[in-house]
């Protein structure tokens, strides 16, 4: 990796994929591209200006996203681990692939995304929260790996240009989004035909939780998304082969894009 700390290459390489008024805004920070600058995605809530803190970036790959997701989970849900090989079987990654990870977080799904596609390929992970982003470029430095990018941009306005990524990946995020859908579009638009998605996000799983629903999305800023609700809009959006996973309050869905 470069000794500029934004990891060397990878970055020029994400910068070609990116609209021309997406580079014209682009600034380097210390380890990460920033296309947001002062600007703030809408935040849903409370859940979403946590992942804005310093306190939570600092220890959410080890203690805090763990925790939580074995809570939505459930006992007999997937761990950290296995959630991982989940996104790898989803995407079907291969040598030379390039991947975009949306709402990275810290980067720790990135960075094994890097690993699967060798020196060849391209993860460029994404994320509008500054301090997360801070974070995975500390873990980038000490990783060594040299074909991440990380990004400080907006999932609802994709910074990249069309059918620029052999797979998509946005892991335990969509429910936080201001309009989800949207951001569903936009992972849609730079996929290449053919290319692969790999989501997990919220479910509704208690009929007796209809009632509170409206309640439970106020207070937490994550939306409790409907059990076929994903699949349907990925069959809306053109996307074939989509297999689901319930564990818990959690999906795990993927597909593949016509």
């Amino acid at each position: 990796m470069a000794g500029d700390g934004t990891a060397g290459s990878a970055a020029e390489r994400a910068r070609a994929l990116m609209r021309k008024a997406a580079l014209a805004r682009a600034i380097e920070r210390d380890g990460y591209l920033d296309l947001l600058g002062d600007a703030e995605p809408e935040s849903t809530g409370l859940a979403q200006d946590l992942m804005r803190t310093r306190f939570v970036p600092a220890i959410y790959e080890r203690y805090w996203r763990p925790a939580l997701a074995r809570i939505v989970k459930g006992l007999t849900g997937p761990g950290m681990d296995e959630e991982l090989r989940i996104a790898r079987l989803m995407l079907g990654l291969g040598t030379g692939d390039q991947v975009l990870d949306v709402a990275c977080g810290p980067g720790n799904f990135s960075r094994a995304f890097a690993r699967a596609v060798g020196p060849a390929g391209l993860v460029v992970g994404l994320d509008a929260s500054a301090t997360m982003l801070a974070r995975g470029a500390e873990e980038l430095r000490r990783s060594g790996i040299a074909n991440l990018a990380l990004v400080r941009g907006d999932a609802t306005d994709l910074p990249f240009r069309a059918r620029s990524f052999d797979g998509v990946a946005c892991f335990a995020a969509l429910h936080l989004f201001a309009d989800p859908l949207a951001a569903l579009d936009e992972m849609t638009r730079v996929l290449r035909s053919g290319g692969r998605i790999a989501l997990m996000t919220s479910v509704r799983r208690a009929p007796a939780a209809g009632p509170l629903k409206p309640l439970v999305e106020r207070a937490s800023g994550m939306r409790l998304f409907e059990p076929g609700e994903i699949v349907a809009a990925l069959e809306e959006r053109g996307y074939a082969r989509i297999r689901q996973r319930l564990a818990g309050m959690v999906q795990f869905v993927g597909a593949r894009r016509g």
